[in-house]
């Protein structure tokens, strides 16, 4: 037996892969990684794979990242954990000071938990239970999109839209106000801002009609990542904004997989110069090292819940590892690194070169679109491009792709028939170019018989 066959083996006899039909793994292998470094993951049997994903959209600076690594080694000696409840330490101090001067005006106070549907569990809690104590008892219900996603506890998955993920859940879950979706994908003639002006109509009507029922409206800004990476216009959110602010609903901007650069500036709500409520942080905080996250709220919502002990006021929420001192060291060094690489413009050139690597697409019979916000980029491999008829989904057409990927050095793990990349900062042009090139490979074998 090879060694990776071997680890395959091991792996299966005890563990539940997340996010898979365990059946699938008779036909396709576990790809058991020994070390990562920079953009490249290595199996233990030399095998090497640009990691085009981020391993889940987390890894910012690449595996491995002798900053990073330090850091936590220096902290590792001081400091492993303590609990946040009544006790505070210098990194979690240092990590708000610095998440409230980089992210949008009004965003004073931070409150830390483990991961992102920890936060948007969090930042749920916390709007209805600030009506509450205001006596606003009748804001019960939330406004959602379609086609959303914000993770997999019962209250992140009741606001989500993806029926993959949540319809088998439906019993267990609260019944949001769901509005259809500005994706852009749907737009035919209209330009990326004039048909988000458009479905803006929907949230207008939903929250006009509902206004005294509704704590708040979430959503992805920009980008619905695990909805296919649809993308719409920043016009959106504020217009949105706006709305909120006239019928007094609260807005949470979940950005746990699209802020720290992803769409281009450093959160995606300065796209649209607004500030949320409720930003929810995670994944890339940490540069993909340690599990982390944080909802930045104002100091208005904070006072909320200011008072003395016996009004029972307090926000009784809490989470074992919140606030975790090796995390919070991963944090303050991936904020650092955005500074002394000057990331974001860098990504800009980086984003353009991720377009050409595989803009001949443009005219393939099986690819409706290439659309792309930022560092994000994704192809939507469809049956018939002139009326975007989508491949079956059992037939596992982007399988075919992340197949050719792990055969050619790339890890390119696709959302059904959208193969898509998020590669860590530091990927050169010449990597970018493999995994376009690979990419398209991948398709034209994944659409034969088409």
């Amino acid at each position: 037996m090879t060694d990776n066959a071997l680890m395959s083996a091991r792996g299966l006899k005890h563990i539940w892969y997340p996010c898979t039909q365990m059946k699938d793994h008779e036909t396709l292998p576990l790809v058991p990684i020994k070390s990562g470094k920079g953009v490249w993951l290595e199996d233990f049997e030399g095998n090497q794979y640009i990691d085009a994903v981020s391993s889940w959209w987390v890894n910012l600076f690449g595996h491995a990242n002798p900053s990073i690594n330090e850091a936590i080694k220096q902290q590792l000696g001081q400091l492993e954990h303590v609990i946040l409840s009544g006790f505070t330490h210098e990194p979690v101090i240092q990590l708000a000071e610095q998440l409230v001067e980089i992210t949008p005006k009004g965003l004073t106070k931070c409150f830390f938990a483990d991961n992102g549907s920890s936060a948007v569990e969090v930042a749920l809690k916390m709007s209805f239970h600030y009506f509450l104590n205001i006596g606003q008892i009748k804001k019960t219900k939330f406004v959602t999109l379609d086609n959303a996603y914000h993770g997999e506890t019962l209250g992140a998955l009741a606001v989500s839209g993806v029926e993959l993920y949540k319809k088998t859940y439906g019993p267990l879950l609260l019944e949001p106000l769901r509005v259809p979706s500005p994706d852009c994908y749907t737009r035919g003639d209209d330009s990326w801002e004039a048909h988000s002006r458009k479905m803006f109509k929907h949230m207008e009507a939903t929250i006009t009609d509902n206004h005294e029922e509704i704590c708040a409206v979430i959503l992805e800004p920009l980008v619905q990542c695990a909805g296919s990476m649809r993308m719409y216009h920043p016009i959106y959110l504020t217009l949105l904004r706006q709305l909120c602010d006239e019928y007094n609903v609260h807005l949470i901007a979940d950005e746990v997989a699209v802020g720290f650069g992803r769409t281009g500036t450093l959160f995606a709500c300065e796209q649209a110069d607004i500030t949320p409520d409720y930003l929810c942080l995670s994944k890339g905080i940490t540069g993909g090292y340690l599990p982390l996250s944080v909802v930045l709220t104002t100091d208005t919502i904070y006072q909320g819940f200011y008072d003395n002990y016996a009004s029972l006021k307090a926000f009784l929420h809490s989470h074992s590892y919140t606030g975790n001192p090796l995390a919070c060291a991963a944090a303050l060094a991936t904020l650092s690194l955005f500074k002394s690489d000057n990331t974001i413009e860098k990504n800009k050139h980086l984003s353009q070169l991720m377009y050409n690597s595989v803009a001949e697409l443009v005219d393939h019979p099986n690819v409706a679109e290439i659309r792309q916000t930022g560092m994000i980029l994704a192809i939507e491999m469809v049956a018939n491009k002139s009326t975007r008829q989508p491949f079956a989904w059992q037939e596992r057409r982007g399988r075919k792709v992340f197949e050719h990927g792990l055969k050619n050095k790339a890890l390119l793990r696709p959302l059904g028939n959208v193969v898509y990349m998020m590669p860590p900062y530091i990927i050169t042009p010449e990597e970018i170019q493999h995994l376009g090139k690979v990419a398209i490979e991948g398709i034209d074998l994944a659409v034969q018989n088409s």
